[in-house]
């Protein structure tokens, strides 16, 4: 498993209070510096799709320190996450960079049975105009637009359905 050193690395120290309060205070000098933490590059990158942090992303996929396709604990894989996110912007840079838009997660939902069920209709457009099967089943037999809930229109306007589908 590779790891990613993290950026930050101080030593923290107390400045001296100048009014005497009765309460002992260790010297700054006696405090050890603070560890540096390493995360595996999985967890690091993750955290950036979550939090659509488009040149991070970049960056990483960029210097091949991660695999689009890998499934992380949460039973997802990055483009599944970015999704989830609603950050069309995150999911279109994963897919310029290959994510495959049929990916399925460990329940197999792709990302448009997570477009649908999380009422993110510019994704669903999206992942639509690239091709992206409308007609696949996840696990439990439902297709997209199964999951569409009943209140979001512009998602069913966009699957034909009505509400007496």
């Amino acid at each position: 498993m590779k790891f990613y050193p993290c950026p930050v690395s101080q030593t923290m120290g107390i400045e001296a209070y100048t009014q005497d309060c009765g309460i002992p205070v260790k010297s700054s000098a006696s405090l050890k510096s603070i560890r540096s933490v390493h995360f595996p590059n999985d967890i690091v990158f993750r955290d950036y799709v979550q939090h659509g942090e488009l040149e991070r992303i970049g960056r990483f996929i960029q210097a091949k320190q991660v695999a689009l396709d890998t499934i992380y604990q949460s039973g997802m894989a990055a483009i599944h996450e970015a999704v989830l996110s609603g950050n069309l912007e995150c999911v279109k840079l994963l897919v310029q960079h290959g994510a495959d838009i049929q990916q399925r997660d460990e329940e197999g939902w792709t990302p448009l049975h997570m477009a649908c069920s999380d009422s993110f209709p510019h994704i669903a457009r999206y992942l639509l105009s690239l091709g992206a099967d409308p007609e696949l089943e996840n696990d439990c037999g439902e297709k997209p637009a199964d999951l569409i809930d009943q209140e979001s229109r512009e998602l069913l306007e966009i699957f034909g359905r009505t509400d007496d589908d």
